[in-house]
């Protein structure tokens, strides 16, 4: 992903330092050098941006947005070299002319904002830990991120209102609840293992949706025996964000620690259509109610319709009248009766 970038940053350091060596190269310092003098300068100068490449690129697991890398980077850079060459004032040459005078500051210079921006490229979850206001372009689209926890992912439906377009910042997963799935999908219970793999295709799901932006985000080692919800919570702490999930302990956990927590369980009551005596709509009864005469039916989002007096419509779409509601633990109940037509 940020294979090409680093290609271009690399390549221009490299193009800076022979820069910097054909200036050194056809000074009058250099004019006045012994024979052999500039041509360490111009060898070393080309060596330098090389061994900083080579050992750059031999630390792995980096990465940060490409323009605020570099925008961060060659500020800090030019900082570092601002501070470098004040510090080492005293032991440099008081001569102007004096080549290490003349120099010195631009191959600093060149080292630092190097440094200092692939760095950057390479590190953007650390450094929005230790910088949290910071937010880069991928962070824009909303106001929180919403940090997903195992049980909203086992559960499926963040998928579905994922997808409707509900929330329009990116989502976070915490690598250990990653591993938490994986080792529910890799379990030698049956239910679990059922449970962890459902787990896989929502997290599968939600990376191949075309507008949502989902990251799994390291994080520190537990503190102690930290419990996975105490993680969470501080997680969410740290990036400002708010919790999705359906784990009634985390909720309370959440509650205590002043942190915005989101029950799927209460988004998607709040999401059924609300009736009152008098609405009409349409609906196909499936089956006999318990009562004599009664018929039951379903709507889209799974709440029931007793409709009375209707069980020889058993099978047919009907219209209906509410004549009242009634909200159980198991959802909400809709009665109705069958709406007479009128000439």
């Amino acid at each position: 992903m940020h294979h090409f970038p680093l290609l271009i940053l690399r390549s221009v350091f490299l193009m800076v330092s022979i820069g910097i060596a054909v200036l050194i190269f056809n000074s009058q310092a250099m004019q006045e050098a012994p024979q052999w003098v500039p041509w360490v300068v111009l060898s070393g100068m080309v060596a330098l941006p090389l061994t900083v490449i080579a050992v750059d690129g031999s630390i792995r697991k980096k990465n940060l947005a490409v323009i605020t890398a570099v925008y961060f980077g060659l500020l800090i850079g030019v900082f570092l070299n601002y501070i470098a060459i004040l510090a080492l004032t005293p032991i440099l040459p008081t001569s102007p002319r004096d080549p290490i005078t003349t120099w010195l500051p631009l191959i600093l210079g060149m080292v630092f904002c190097y440094i200092c921006t692939s760095l950057l490229i390479q590190t953007r979850d650390d450094f929005r830990f230790l910088i949290p206001y910071v937010e880069f372009a991928r962070d824009v689209q909303g106001l929180r991120p919403n940090i997903l926890d195992a049980s909203s992912v086992f559960d499926g439906r963040i998928a579905d209102l994922a997808e409707a377009g509900i929330f329009e910042s990116r989502f976070v997963m915490p690598a250990f609840v990653v591993d938490e799935i994986q080792a529910a999908a890799d379990s030698s219970e049956k239910q679990r293992r059922l449970r962890g793999r459902r787990g896989l295709d929502i997290l599968a799901r939600l990376q191949a949706g075309k507008y949502i932006n989902i990251e799994v985000l390291s994080t520190d080692e537990p503190n102690g025996n930290e419990s996975a919800e105490s993680r969470l919570v501080t997680t969410a702490q740290k990036l400002d964000g708010r919790i999705i999930t359906v784990d009634a302990d985390l909720l309370k956990i959440a509650s205590l620690r002043k942190v915005l927590a989101i029950n799927i369980n209460d988004l998607s009551l709040a999401l059924k259509p609300t009736f009152v005596a008098g609405d009409l709509f349409d609906v196909k009864l499936t089956r006999a109610g318990d009562e004599t005469g009664q018929a039951v039916g379903y709507l889209d989002d799974g709440t029931m319709v007793v409709v009375e007096n209707a069980r020889e419509q058993i099978g047919h779409n009907l219209s209906v009248s509410v004549t009242s509601t009634l909200q159980t633990a198991a959802g909400r109940l809709v009665f109705a009766k069958p709406e007479v037509s009128r000439a």
